[in-house]
């Protein structure tokens, strides 16, 4: 048992305190073992197996314990700038390697710390102590406190930056981001002033500013040179993932990631691996490899946010799995990644919720039906994503007029679909079930037909959505064999359209195949396989909307008391929703089923 100085830290294995230039900062007991044996055994590496026997002797657990413990100690040791001392040697076990061996005293350490380097002031100490306890707006201001005074490490530019990414300030992190990668250069830690430089390739291309991001990726191979098994290089070929699929380059992009969850997988980081398998995953969707890719993104996020991931990592798993959710319209999926995303943030210190969580959670309140909260958190997440994503505001423009579709309001409706391509964002399907809505079926079907080109990720995952609703479209302007071959590339590839939500718009859009060749019985069918399959996605208006049209074949039938069964049920939603389109619909339905009994009545 003894004392051990390295840098800032003092760690007391008779006391059992952990100093930070002086001040005691707090540690898990589990932590503090943790460090302190790899302090005593400093002169070599330690394996998972002789750490795992240490930290819990008679009691089996999983590696994931140690990867945790790990996470821990390399957070308290950012503080104090040291976290590159601790080293993952992968496959085997940890190091701990410091420029200068530890000194292990055998008595207390002086009160006054002679020798020792000054003590940092209050506000520095207290930056990082509330980074550490995730109080991002405390560490944001006393960070800058402490820059007034010229005490902050290289280190700490990044810790002050990534606060204000987690408060949604990306655009102020900047500078402070572009400082560190000086910084590490002119102190000769190339390797270190990569991190960063990654860092400001994301944000900037969070921004919408691609060349500068690649500028900056660029600029991070430069810095990374030959350490190809390094962090950093698995960092450099995910984010070289994201800038790939911005260009409309899935497949390199499903390269690029594949080699950042192998340099992760290989270095045993959690955060590099679940970065890269995140990715994979996304991409694999993007080419169809729809269950491969799901089950990519469903253990990334597992992987990742059991390891005490940092907020930004955490976003962008949480948010990279809702994407994919909302553009294959898995609704299902998607409400649950949601809230738990919102439990995330608020365990995280992130009680403003970013606009892209906003984004998501609206749109699946839309589907849902509450379309007045939905618009409210839309608008909200419009106001936010100009400041962290402003790439996305043409997505969200879109969710708002898919809003107001549902609600009747075909004005706004179309005031914001056109404002969502104006941002650069295609707006369909909505758009062109507007259009129907207002009459314009051969402009709904030529929109379809052009959303179906390209490359980018968007495009390749809205596919399925946009493919159905081009059958219904191409069924109702009279094209049948149009929508017969997209029925057909969707019912071929059921592992590629698994979801609910694709399954009831092929349905549908049979259901008017077969009631324009009369075969009623088939049609009414379909329409009830698509009442169920909105029925388990929990989407009242769609259910409504179903009803509605099984309710007017039900009369073309002849079977007025299952059309006004029918009726009664969507009658309910309408209400309930508030949707003054359903309300419409319903009183034509009542009219024709007054028309019908009225026949009947005649013909008695």
């Amino acid at each position: 048992m003894g004392i051990y100085c390295f840098g800032d830290f003092e760690l007391n294995e008779d006391s059992r305190a952990l100093r930070l230039a002086g001040s005691e900062i707090e540690v898990q007991p589990l932590v503090f073992d943790f460090l302190a044996v790899l302090l005593r055994h400093q002169e070599r590496a330690l394996s998972k197996d002789e750490l795992l026997e240490t930290l819990w002797p008679g009691v089996t657990v999983t590696e994931a314990s140690l990867q945790r413990v790990a996470s821990l100690a390399r957070g308290i040791l950012r503080q104090g700038g040291m976290e590159t001392a601790l080293r993952n040697l992968p496959r085997f076990g940890y190091r701990i390697c410091l420029d200068q061996p530890a000194a292990s005293e055998t008595r207390p350490a002086l009160a006054d710390g002679g020798g020792r380097p000054s003590i940092p002031s209050l506000p520095i100490l207290s930056a990082r102590a509330a980074a550490a306890a995730r109080k991002w707006h405390d560490a944001a201001a006393a960070f800058t406190q402490a820059d007034a005074a010229d005490e902050l490490l290289t280190a700490d530019l990044e810790e002050w930056a990534l606060a204000l990414e987690c408060m949604g300030r990306p655009a102020e992190a900047i500078p402070l981001l572009a400082r560190a990668v000086t910084a590490y250069g002119v102190a000769g830690e190339r390797l270190r002033a990569a991190s960063p430089a990654i860092t400001l390739a994301r944000i900037h291309l969070e921004r919408g500013e691609l060349a500068v991001a690649k500028g900056w990726h660029k600029r991070a191979a430069q810095l990374i040179d030959t350490a190809s098994d390094s962090r950093e290089h698995g960092l450099w070929c995910w984010m070289g993932a994201r800038i790939m699929g911005a260009e409309a380059e899935p497949e390199q992009a499903l390269a690029l990631a594949e080699q950042a969850f192998a340099v992760g997988r290989h270095l045993d980081d959690p955060v590099v691996e679940s970065l890269g398998l995140i990715y994979r995953g996304f991409f694999k969707l993007c080419l169809g490899e729809t269950k491969a890719g799901q089950e990519d993104q469903d253990l990334a996020a597992a992987l990742g946010l059991s390891s005490d991931v940092d907020p930004v990592v955490g976003g962008i798993l949480y948010c990279n799995i809702l994407w994919a959710c909302r553009n294959f319209g898995d609704w299902s999926r998607a409400n649950q990644w949601t809230l738990s995303y919102e439990d995330w943030c608020r365990g995280h210190g992130l009680e403003d919720l970013s606009g892209s969580c906003r984004l998501h959670r609206a749109e699946v309140l839309g589907v849902h039906g509450t379309l007045k909260e939905a618009e409210a958190l839309v608008r909200a997440a419009l106001d936010q994503l100009a400041l962290d994503a402003p790439w996305a505001t043409g997505d969200a423009l879109r969710v708002l007029g898919d809003i107001h579709l549902a609600a009747g309001e075909f004005t706004e409706a179309e005031a914001a679909y056109r404002a969502s391509h104006a941002a650069g964002w295609d707006p369909q399907p909505g758009l062109a079930l507007l259009q129907l809505e207002q009459g314009q079926a051969e402009a709904a079907f030529s929109a379809l037909e052009r959303s179906l080109v390209g490359n980018g990720w968007p495009t390749l995952q809205r596919r399925g959505l946009v493919l159905a609703t081009l059958a219904k479209v191409a069924a109702r302007t009279n094209r049948r064999e149009r929508a017969k071959e997209v029925i057909a590339e969707l019912e071929t590839q059921p592992q590629r359209w698994p979801m609910a939500s694709i399954q009831a718009l092929t349905a549908e859009a049979k259901a008017e195949l077969f009631m324009q060749e009369e075969r009623l019985a088939e049609a009414a069918r379909e329409l009830q396989i698509a009442c169920s399959r909105w029925n388990e996605i929990g989407s009242p208006i769609n259910v409504a909307d179903a009803r509605l049209s099984l309710a007017a074949l039900l009369i073309r039938i002849g079977d007025r008391s299952g059309a006004e069964l029918e009726l009664g049920t969507a009658l309910a939603i309408a209400k309930k929703v508030d949707s003054s389109r359903l309300m419409r619909r319903c009183d034509e339905l009542k009219g024709l089923i007054a028309g019908a009994q009225g026949v009947a009545v005649g013909s008695d």
